[in-house]
C-alpha cells in the first residue's frame, strides 16, 4: 500500500524471495500521476531511461529517450518494439534491416543469418526449458512408471542436434549448469532407453496391438499433445517426439494451437500432454516460479494433478532455513523428487538467440530475459 511517498509491503509471514519477486514486471511502481481518482492506471510513468510514446498491446510499443532520467542518458534516442509471431517473419526482418535487434530465431534460420555480412548472431544459454508435461493426476499417465517410460523414449541428443541445431542442450534434468543453485551434478541423468521404456509400459499392463500401438483392456494408448507455434521450434520438437514415442507403442496426436490452449486444457482437466518452453527466470530466483508452478498439485504452466509430500516438505524447509548449506540440500532434495516422479519431463535446455544489425554496437543477451539492453546500445560509427 502507499503511505505518503512510501510503498509499504506487509506480509502475513516471512517470505525470503521477496526481493526477487519485486524484480518482476508486474511489481513495477508507477508515479502517482499515472493513476486517476479511482486508482486506475491511465498512463505509464516510471523512472527509467526511456518514456513510452505508443502502446498498442500486445503487438507494438514505442519509446523515446527520457531527458529527465537520473542516470546516464542512452545514446539511442527512439525505439520501437514489434511482436512478430512467426519465426520466418522475424528472420526476414533481420535480413532486410527492418529491425536492428531480432530475438528468438528459429533454428533453421540461424545458420543462414550467421552467413550474413550485415549482422551478427548472438547465442546464450537462458534458464528456460522445453518441457513435455503429462497429466499426473488421472488417465494413462497417472502412474509414475508411465511418465518414466515416456521420458526413456525421448532421444534428447537427437532433438537438440537435429531440431534445435544446438548439440549438447538435451536436458538431463530440469535445470542446466547455468542455474548452479538448482542443477545437481550428482543427480542420475535422464536417459534414452527405449527397451527400458517398453518394459515399464508392459509392467503397467500395456501390450502391443495388431498395429503396434499399446493397449490395455481394449483401449489404445493414444494421447493428444498440445503445443503452439509462437516458438517455432516447438511444433518441430512435437513431431520428433511423436515419432520417438511411436517407436515404443505410444500413439501421439499433435495439435498446434494458441499458447492459451494449454492453460485452458489444464484448468478444465482435459490436458493429456503439453509441450512448451517454461522460463524459470521470470524473477531472478527460480524458487518463486517453482513455488507457483508446482505447489498444490500444479498450476497452469506446471504439473497437472501431481502431489508429492517430500517435494512440498523440501520447499517448505528451503523457505524456513537461513543456512546456505541447508538451503542447498533442500534444493537438491526437491529436484530429486521432480527427477523421480517426472510431473514435467525436461526435453531440452534453451539458448536465447538474437540477430544484431551491424548498425548498432553494445548488444548483449540478458540471461534473465528482463531487458533488451537498449540503454547501453549505441549507433555504430
Amino acid at each position: 500500500i502507499a503511505e505518503g511517498n512510501e510503498v509499504v509491503i506487509r506480509l502475513a509471514k516471512p517470505f525470503k524471495p521477496l526481493l526477487a519477486l519485486l524484480a518482476h514486471s508486474s511489481t513495477n511502481i508507477l508515479a502517482p500521476a499515472a493513476y486517476d481518482a479511482e486508482g486506475k492506471v491511465q498512463k505509464i510513468i516510471g523512472t527509467g531511461p526511456y518514456r513510452l510514446t505508443l502502446l498498442e498491446p500486445p503487438q507494438r510499443l514505442a519509446a523515446e529517450r527520457f531527458e529527465g532520467y537520473w542516470g546516464a542518458k542512452p545514446e539511442i534516442a527512439r525505439t520501437t518494439y514489434l511482436a512478430a509471431g512467426r519465426g520466418e517473419t522475424r528472420t526476414l526482418m533481420a535480413e532486410s534491416g527492418d529491425a536492428e535487434l531480432v530475438f528468438q530465431l528459429d533454428p533453421p534460420s540461424i545458420a543462414r543469418l550467421k552467413r550474413s555480412s550485415s549482422l551478427k548472431v548472438l547465442i546464450e544459454p537462458v534458464p528456460r526449458v522445453v518441457l513435455l508435461t503429462p497429466k499426473s493426476g488421472a488417465g494413462a499417465t497417472a502412474p509414475v512408471e508411465v511418465r518414466q517410460a515416456l521420458s526413456l523414449a525421448i532421444q534428447r541428443d537427437g532433438v537438440a542436434a537435429a531440431v534445435l541445431r544446438a548439440p549438447g542442450t538435451g536436458a538431463t534434468q530440469l535445470f542446466a549448469k547455468n542455474v548452479p543453485a538448482w542443477h545437481d551434478p550428482a543427480l542420475a541423468p535422464l536417459a534414452y532407453d527405449p527397451a527400458a521404456s517398453r518394459k515399464l509400459l508392459a509392467g503397467q499392463g500395456w501390450t502391443p496391438g495388431a498395429d503396434g500401438i499399446l493397449q490395455k483392456d481394449g483401449t489404445p494408448l493414444r494421447l493428444k499433445l498440445l503445443t503452439y507455434s509462437d516458438r517455432p521450434e516447438l511444433p518441430l520438437i512435437a513431431t520428433a517426439l511423436q515419432a520417438q514415442l511411436r517407436e515404443v507403442g505410444v500413439d501421439v496426436e499433435v495439435a498446434v494451437q494458441n499458447s492459451s490452449a494449454i492453460p485452458a486444457a489444464h484448468n478444465d482437466g482435459s490436458l493429456q500432454l503439453a509441450l512448451y518452453g517454461r522460463n524459470f527466470a521470470l524473477v531472478p530466483d527460480p524458487l518463486v516460479t517453482l513455488l507457483n508452478d508446482f505447489s498444490h498439485g500444479g498450476a497452469e504452466w506446471g504439473p497437472l494433478g501431481w502431489k508429492n509430500q517430500a517435494f512440498d516438505q523440501a520447499m517448505a524447509a528451503l523457505l524456513a532455513s537461513d543456512d546456505p548449506a541447508e538451503q542447498q540440500r533442500q534444493r537438491y532434495a526437491a529436484m530429486a523428487q521432480v527427477q523421480k516422479d517426472l510431473p514435467v519431463i525436461p526435453v531440452a535446455w534453451y539458448r536465447q538467440t538474437m540477430a544484431v544489425s551491424n548498425a548498432v554496437e553494445g548488444a548483449a543477451i540478458d540471461p534473465f530475459e528482463r531487458t533488451f539492453g537498449l540503454s547501453t546500445l549505441r549507433w555504430a560509427q
